[in-house]
């Protein structure tokens, strides 16, 4: 066997004879207990089975020893064997086997006599994916992201929402949002089990409930019903529930008895991240009184509660009770805590290291870094997601969680987050044995992009590291995006520190490098070649305004040149009508136009010009 520093294809721990010839057809064998007939359907679908013909047999076997999860392949002169110590460790021997065998339509395949011993480094090795804002994305889009993210050996996938499902009663909070209907959901529950994938509800429950509260019927409920000005809008807004307003919890309860029961997993992800302005509201006096960090304990409890009255385990967000470490031991002992983290140099091991002494279940979680990006951040999305990987198993975390964010338009196309995602599939199974990028480029052109060509995963990469020649010091995102996000703000901006006109050319020359060899791909999904080349317009046309500004000594958009103003709201016009095209290619109508609305602001702001 061909060695390989992927999980994909995991190091042999012994190889003998190779050159050997099988052609899987028939003979598929069962031993020991019955196995799950998902198996059975798993083994027929494998690249090289067809269902006639003649071949050594494939046996599949649950053999009860070793770790969770693991498996032995083995290929011999007259047989090809897989021994799971579960069901799962026998699927995942046969993911590995599907990717030795490759594509071969007539199917016979060379392959090498091996065999392998593999496990996972953590038991869930999980996907938290932003439905919320604003792509709401399509079932066939879920479907088709949930068998990849299964033959990459992710067994965990958490749809976060906010106010995208359809919860019965409250018709006026996602309306025109395109939400998940039960039935969806628990038809993708069903098609997730199948394959092995847990799919974990996910519903925010203290912040980040602005979808709500902006609507007049909930506005009372708000820690600040006025409203509050909040990362992930320009306007003020009320921004989280009232801890001390019971309302909130029936609420929450009337949303948990609509949600949970969609879902098999004993599992509920109930947020808590973020609440920016707990105490500062309605509830003041009593944090005053009581302490804002005890305040936020109790909801947090209450929370727990509820979702252990419905049989649920608690995840959540770790970065607020972080803020009050002298609560942490005081922490519910059966919670799972999620320590979340995007930049490369997060302090995972400060916070992992507080965690372990108060709770005995963790997740670590890193992120894709594609969100506020438009191109992807690779560099910074490959250290965040290897080194968390590599702390988080050394504090005995449980799960590892790669978040892919949706923050202000969802502008990134789904294909940048490949990246992180495969890399953090990789991650999570072995942190010691990860592709380089090199590695990482061919590994998504052939699991990811299915590119004959073997260019799409270089273009990629190195798109996603086309900002950093900007030489701008930026947290959460990259310059281009920042530049169309906050056009509305003086420049220099405290979020793109250094930025200058020679970087921003520098970055528009590395965004052609990275796309010059694009045309030669040869992919089997149409979608990408189109998504690609907006992402770069976007991009390009946030550096372009960015050149604009510093030229004009930081000029408002409305100040700049009449000529240079309309070329560039023009230039965003087109762009914005071409996200419009390109959203439903994956996503529900849902959230389009606000997602669009975002690039168009940005073009009134260089139509208006001042009187």
């Amino acid at each position: 066997m061909t060695s390989s520093s992927s999980w994909l294809v995991p190091r042999a721990r012994r190889a003998r004879a190779s050159g050997l010839r099988h052609a899987y057809a028939e003979g598929l064998i069962l031993h020991g207990k019955d196995l799950p007939l998902r198996l059975e359907r798993a083994a027929v679908r494998l690249p090289g089975v067809r269902g006639s013909g003649s071949g050594a047999p494939l046996e599949l076997e649950i053999c009860d020893r070793g770790r969770p999860q693991s498996y032995v392949l083995s290929v011999e002169p007259e047989r090809v064997s897989i021994r799971g110590a579960d069901d799962a460790g026998v699927f995942y021997g046969l993911q590995t086997l599907g990717q030795l065998l490759g594509e071969n339509p007539d199917g016979a395949v060379a392959l090498d006599a091996v065999e392998i011993e593999d496990a996972p480094a953590f038991l869930q090795r999980a996907v938290s994916l932003d439905v919320n804002r604003d792509k709401v994305p399509t079932m066939e889009t879920l479907f088709a992201l949930v068998d990849r993210l299964a033959s990459w050996k992710v067994n965990q996938l958490q749809l976060y929402m906010e106010h995208v499902f359809a919860y019965a009663g409250h018709e006026e909070v996602w309306r025109g949002w395109s939400p998940f209907t039960a039935e969806e959901v628990r038809e993708l529950d069903a098609y997730c089990a199948e394959r092995f994938v847990e799919l974990v509800p996910n519903q925010n429950s203290l912040a980040h409930f602005h979808r709500w509260l902006v609507h007049d019927r909930y506005r009372d409920l708000a820690e600040v019903p006025e409203g509050i000005l909040h990362p992930f809008s320009h306007e003020p807004e009320p921004f989280s529930l009232c801890p001390t307003d019971e309302r909130t919890y029936a609420l929450l309860e009337d949303l948990y008895d609509q949600l949970l029961p969609c879902f098999s997993s004993g599992l509920f992800h109930v947020g808590l991240d973020e609440p920016i302005d707990l105490g500062v509201g309605r509830s003041k006096a009593a944090c005053e009184e009581r302490g804002t960090g005890r305040m936020f304990l109790d909801h947090l409890c209450r929370v727990r509660d509820m979702a252990a009255a419905r049989g649920k385990t608690m995840q959540f967000w770790a970065d607020w009770i972080l803020n009050y470490p002298e609560l942490v031991d005081e922490l519910p002992k059966d919670v799972i805590a999620c320590e979340w983290g995007y930049e490369a140099d997060h302090p995972f091991e400060q916070h992992l290291e507080l965690l372990a002494g108060a709770l005995d279940r963790r997740y670590v979680c890193p992120g894709t870094s594609a969100w506020n990006s438009i191109c992807g951040r690779t560099s910074n999305a490959l250290a965040n997601l290897l080194r968390a990987g590599r702390i988080g198993r050394r504090f005995g975390c449980e799960g590892y969680l790669v978040a892919d964010w949706g923050d202000n338009g969802h502008w990134q196309p789904l294909p940048i987050s490949y990246p992180g995602l495969l890399f953090g599939a990789a991650v999570a199974w072995n942190p010691d044995d990860v592709p380089s990028p090199a590695e990482l480029a061919g590994l998504l052109d052939r699991y990811a992009f299915e590119d004959a060509a073997g260019v799409t995963g270089r273009a990629v990469l190195a798109l996603g590291d086309a900002h950093e020649r900007a030489r701008a010091v930026t947290v959460n995102g990259s310059a281009p995006f920042f530049l169309l996000h906050f056009a509305h703000a003086e420049l220099p901006h405290p979020r793109i520190e250094g930025l200058t006109v020679e970087g921003l050319e520098s970055v528009l020359a590395a965004i052609d490098d990275a796309l010059a060899s694009l045309p030669d791909a040869r992919g089997a999904d149409a979608r990408v070649a189109p998504e690609l080349a907006w992402a770069a317009d976007l991009a390009r046309a946030g550096c372009r305004l960015g050149i604009a500004r510093l030229r004009a000594g930081g000029a408002a958009c409305g100040a700049l040149p009449a000529e240079e103003r309309g070329a560039l709201a023009r230039e965003l016009d087109a762009l914005a009508e071409r996200h419009r095209g390109i959203w439903l290619a994956r996503n529900r109508e849902g959230g389009r136009e606000a997602s669009v609305g975002r690039i168009r602001n940005v073009a009134r702001l260089l139509s208006d010009a001042p009187e």
